[in-house]
């Protein structure tokens, strides 16, 4: 690598990353400390595991029916505006899930905070595309999303402590979770209005030699994909590879939101646990992920490999579930949960290789939040149907192996699915710096 690009990826990956990976941390910890409410909220409102897990998972479907419009709203608006706006939007929903009362009112504000937050992952990968060459976006993904496991390493502890404020100011534990873990999300958004540059265009602290580098080796990139692959915006959401990624991804979202959502519960009925010891066990399978995270991508960028950086995965995720489905025993049971956790998070990042190898523009911003919003069903029907399943067979066994049942899908689709390296763009240069 010259010095020229290592300076610029280097400065351009201190300067953004930072801050994104703390955003979608905030963003991820609001979005699953459902899970760790679930068991002392249900047994306050009433709830079966049915009606929480479908309320829990509505939230899903309104972020699907939002996703593309945020997405072409933040290439129109720019990214330190749109990201601000679902940042703070977001941050007074998550908090409003403290004073629900019932079914109605729990469905109704996880409704809306689907529409508040709809447009920020798409949009920060989007946001990727316009700064990193093809050859670091495995790895730059994977720090970004390193967020997810680290909410649950760093946040499951956290939130048990938070859960064991029950009765402080005469509120229950998991108002106090509602509340306090909400307010980071509504302060960030000032940092991200001042801090967040909308693309390389506005960014000052690199040098005119830096800027030029970047812009030309990121062209020809997009000249090559687009020699391969034009399709317009609207053309994606009906293209039959993109909609094929939209299930493979949702092979991944299914058991990642059905056990975050449900995890806790099932670790509280191993017995005799308190809630922070609950939290450091569930953290346990995260923290083993978050590592693989990183190690992963930065095997698939040196390789120069991406298709099978996600089957093995896959794979994984497939044989941890079945294990975990038919093992009582505790420890057996949370080392194929482990096993599975480091399918997830090794499979997240690399994914998201596959369709900005092929989409640039205004269709890339649609089609990534068009993938984002049919994987992201997987968030409601993961633990809908986790739910209800545990609650007519009063076990997680068949819950455990419908979440294995939706990675099997996405192994074959990936499987059979070409990837043409060729317009990923590895080793297009730019003509001159």
């Amino acid at each position: 690598m010259d010095s020229l690009e290592q300076r610029t990826i280097s400065k351009i990956s201190w300067r953004l990353l930072p801050l994104l990976m703390v955003c979608y941390f905030i963003a991820y910890l609001d979005r699953v400390n459902i899970g760790f409410a679930g068991a002392s909220m249900s047994k306050d409102l009433g709830f079966s595991a049915a009606v929480f897990g479908s309320a829990a998972g509505i939230f899903f479907l309104s972020y699907f029916l939002c996703e593309v419009p945020s997405n072409l709203a933040l290439e129109k608006f720019g990214a330190r505006k749109w990201i601000a706006r679902i940042m703070f939007s977001w941050g007074l929903l998550s908090a409003a899930q403290a004073w629900v009362g019932g079914a109605t009112s729990f469905n109704v504000v996880r409704f809306l905070l689907g529409i508040a937050e709809a447009g920020f992952f798409p949009g920060v990968i989007f946001y990727i595309t316009l700064w990193f060459p093809a050859a670091y976006r495995a790895r730059i993904v994977g720090w970004f999303m390193f967020a997810i496991p680290i909410s649950t390493v760093i946040g499951a502890p956290i939130s048990g402590l938070i859960l064991d404020m029950d009765g402080m100011g005469g509120m229950h534990g998991w108002q106090w979770l509602f509340i306090l873990e909400a307010l980071p999300a509504i302060l960030l958004t000032f940092v991200v209005l001042f801090y967040l540059p909308d693309g390389p265009q506005d960014a000052k602290w690199l040098t005119a030699e830096e800027r030029a580098w970047l812009d030309q080796t990121l062209s020809a990139e997009r000249q090559n994909r687009e020699s391969i692959h034009k399709i317009s915006w609207k053309q994606t959401l009906l293209n039959p590879k993109v909609i094929a990624l939209g299930f493979v991804y949702m092979g991944i979202t299914v058991p990642l939101y059905g056990l975050g959502f449900f995890l806790p519960q099932i670790i509280k009925g191993f017995g005799g646990l308190s809630n922070v010891q609950v939290g450091f066990i569930n953290a346990f399978p995260y923290l083993v992920g978050a590592i693989a995270m990183i190690f992963w991508t930065r095997g698939s960028d040196r390789m120069k490999e991406r298709k099978w950086f996600v089957l093995i995965p896959l794979a994984c995720i497939v044989a941890g579930l079945l294990i975990a489905a038919n093992t009582a025993a505790p420890v057996p049971k949370m080392a194929a949960v482990t096993l599975a956790a480091f399918g997830i998070f090794s499979a997240l990042p690399t994914f998201w290789t596959l369709p900005t190898a092929f989409l640039s523009g205004t269709a890339a911003a649609a089609g990534i939040a068009w993938i984002n919003s049919i994987g992201n069903l997987g968030g409601y029907i993961g633990p809908t149907i986790f739910g209800t399943l545990k609650d007519k067979m009063g076990n997680d066994v068949y819950a455990v192996m419908f979440l294995a049942s939706l990675a099997v899908v996405a192994f074959a689709l990936v499987f059979f699915m070409r990837h043409d390296t060729r317009a990923e763009g590895f080793g297009v240069k730019a003509q001159a710096h």
